[in-house]
């Protein structure tokens, strides 16, 4: 029962065994959760973001063994994790959804520095971590991109 209930953690309801393009699913689950829960960012989207932390951190790791992998792509509650600090603070729109989407799945690939660095160290923490410095990198790029969107 322990080792279902980490697989179905880590793999987020199994949305990392969609075929093709793990992590995407994972983001986009991500994604939807944050839409759910309403798109501005609120107290209720911090505590489910620290709870998807909380459980990344403990399961990513042992959730990444049953697939025999230090960072098996099946497991993306660290996509689900990482997506919801794209969106921290953002003006919601369709625009910003889409272009923060497609700029943390860029990063989560590209792995910008200290991202591809910080995906080296040791369980679950690696797994995390990279992820939740691209979403952070997202986040400022589209920060960025507002100030040009709304002077224009």
């Amino acid at each position: 029962m322990k080792r279902l209930l980490t697989k179905l953690a880590g793999t987020f309801f199994f949305f990392g065994e969609m075929p093709w393009f793990p992590g995407t699913w994972g983001s986009l689950a991500g994604l939807l959760l944050y839409l759910a829960l309403g798109p501005e960012g609120g107290i209720g989207h911090l505590a489910v973001f620290a709870s998807l932390a909380l459980a990344g951190f403990l399961l990513a790791g042992p959730a990444s063994a049953i697939f025999g992998k230090k960072d098996a792509k099946p497991v993306v509650i660290d996509e689900v994790a990482g997506i919801f600090l794209v969106f921290w603070g953002i003006r919601p729109s369709l625009l910003f959804f889409v272009l923060g989407f497609i700029l943390y799945r860029l990063l989560d690939i590209v792995k910008p520095f200290p991202a591809r660095r910080l995906e080296k160290v040791p369980g679950s923490a690696g797994i995390m971590l990279d992820d939740l410095v691209c979403g952070v990198y997202a986040n400022l790029l589209l920060r960025v991109l507002a100030c040009f969107y709304q002077g224009s």
